[in-house]
């Protein structure tokens, strides 16, 4: 017989009509079976009922984070951590403590280096950084992951000299001499992510493990997750071994797509817990890097439009080949020319329609495409995304700790940035997410940024763009009912009505009546997964 659990001593907020507010829900085994008040709901109750009190707490949909780097994150948990060094100097010496508690030969990973807030904003190089680990190959991305500085070990391991020509996509840095810098950007950089994300980095397993109980605690029920095919393999582990107690929405990267195929993967296929997702692409780079791609060049960088990763041809014809496999596409894409293109690409699948193999249950047309970041957009192209039904997958933080660099390498052009608001009111229906570890993964700080738009110091005043801003019900939306939608799974998931999943986040404060600006700064009293609560806070 399933376990019944009545969850009382709350305010239940279901963002289901019907019953907007509730006092009391009764689950059944993984779903919610009634709502309304504690009376009713007892009475209602077939057999045995626990109790579980949540201490006053208010209570959201189970929030979901739709771009996540569940492996990164949980391999640099324990890892150099080069956030808010203020210099070049204070990185190095950070590196150089780190480094010297590193065996002898051992790989030196972590980073998070962010140069666009170092009192001299000039990146770094290789001699610089092999002054300070003792031969140790060290391999360091940027805050936004699109750079990798690297030192000569490093490089060495993975032949790149100044002989090795730049790759399709990507960058190797040169000096005045013809010499490698130690800085690669996006494509560049593949060999060492590779190695990065290898055994060199330590048991995936153990580290997601750690990891999952941080996203719980953070209010966290589930995750669209955007990492490789080993952190599939440990979440299928974890699953099999009952040790998964995260929802998790597993993207497949394009390196594995012809494996995916091959294996008759769809997107949709697996159960609650763990689900095939959708290919990730990338158009481009990130506005940190200096490789989004841009119809203007950057400032003071005459020819400088970014990257095109994958050259639309190419872009085309994987989108086409993902669909008509089943296989939903989610394309990473910053700057207002890949947001076109990516678009470009989308309209052509929508003008020359695609039907998968008979064998799978969810047509090509039906398939939800998305653009992962949408940052920086033409007008124009707003209501093209609505009208073409993409979805923008998006991180509120982004927006806030971009405010210095789009506020001056983006400045005077004719651009929608982190349009929350304009895409929203267009009839587009944004999923939110933290893109973490290049930020946090507290999906209150998304939602404070998304209400706000000011960074966690409350500035600028009034916010940045605030004609952007969204309410709270809004974000929290798009943090629930967004992430459901965009993952197919909104029968299921994103409210609290009976039939759903009993996913729940509880929170100290309620945020739909607390100041907006303590919003960020609301903990998390307990996260409910499936009927069972899997974290509660401890004083």
């Amino acid at each position: 017989m399933l376990e019944q659990r009545l969850f009382v001593n709350a305010r239940f907020h279901t963002l289901w009509a019907p019953e907007p507010q509730v006092q009391a829900v009764l689950t059944r085994g993984e779903r919610i079976v009634a709502l309304g008040r504690r009376e009713e709901l007892s009475a209602h109750a077939s057999g045995p009922v626990e109790i579980v009190d949540l201490d006053g707490a208010t209570v959201i949909p189970g929030l979901t984070d739709a771009h996540i780097h569940t492996a990164n994150l949980a391999r640099e948990i324990a890892a150099l951590d080069l956030r808010g060094t203020g210099s070049l100097e204070e990185a190095l010496e950070r590196v150089r403590v780190y480094s010297d508690g590193v065996p002898a030969g051992s790989w030196v990973f972590g980073g998070r280096w962010d140069f666009n807030a170092w009192a001299a904003p000039v990146q770094p190089n290789r001699r610089e950084l092999d002054a300070v680990t003792a031969g140790r190959p060290a391999a360091l991305p940027s805050i936004d992951g699109h750079t990798i500085w690297a030192n000569s070990a490093a490089l060495a391991a993975v032949g790149i000299d100044r002989s090795t020509p730049d790759p399709v996509g990507g960058e190797i840095v040169r000096d005045a001499h013809g010499e490698p810098t130690g800085i690669l950007r996006e494509a560049a950089g593949d060999k060492l992510a590779d190695i990065m994300h290898s055994a060199e980095a330590g048991d995936l397993r153990a580290q997601l493990l750690t990891a999952q109980h941080r996203l719980l605690a953070a209010g966290l029920t589930g995750v669209h997750d955007f990492d490789g095919e080993d952190a599939r393999a440990a979440y299928a582990d974890m699953r099999e071994s009952g040790q998964l107690q995260i929802r998790v929405h597993k993207a497949i990267p394009m390196t594995a797509l012809d494996q995916a195929i091959d294996e008759g993967r769809a997107t949709g296929d697996g159960d609650a817990w763990l689900r095939t997702g959708p290919v990730k692409l990338f158009s481009d780079g990130a506005l940190g890097s200096h490789s989004c791609h841009m119809t203007a060049p950057f400032p003071g960088e005459d020819g400088n439009r970014g990257i095109e990763v994958i050259p639309y041809g190419e872009l085309r014809e994987l989108v086409r080949r993902a669909a008509g496999a089943g296989i939903a596409v989610a394309t990473h894409a910053i700057g207002d020319r890949a947001n076109e293109l990516v678009l470009d690409a989308y309209a052509d699948l929508a003008r020359h329609p695609l039907d998968p193999p008979a064998s799978l249950t969810r047509p090509a047309s039906r398939l939800r495409h998305r653009i992962e970041h949408a940052q920086h957009l033409r007008p124009g192209d707003i209501g093209r995304m609505a009208r073409l039904g993409v979805v923008p997958s998006m991180q509120p933080t982004h927006c806030t700790t971009d405010i210095p660099l789009a506020s001056t390498l983006l400045a005077g052009r004719d651009l929608a940035s982190y349009a929350w608001r304009s895409l929203l009111d267009a009839g587009a229906v944004p999923a939110f997410g933290s893109d973490a570890p290049v930020e946090h993964p507290d999906p209150m700080f998304g939602i404070h940024a998304a209400v706000t738009r000011q960074n966690g110091n409350h500035q600028p005043d009034g916010g940045w763009q605030p004609g952007e801003c969204v309410t709270v019900a809004e974000a929290v939306g798009a943090f629930t009912a967004g992430a459901a939608y965009a993952s197919g799974e909104e029968a299921h998931k994103g409210r609290l009505r009976p039939g759903m999943l009993a996913d729940f986040t509880a929170l100290v404060e309620d945020p739909f009546t607390a100041p907006t600006s303590g919003l960020r700064d609301i903990p998390v009293q307990s996260t409910t997964v499936g009927g069972v609560v899997r974290y509660r806070r401890t004083l």
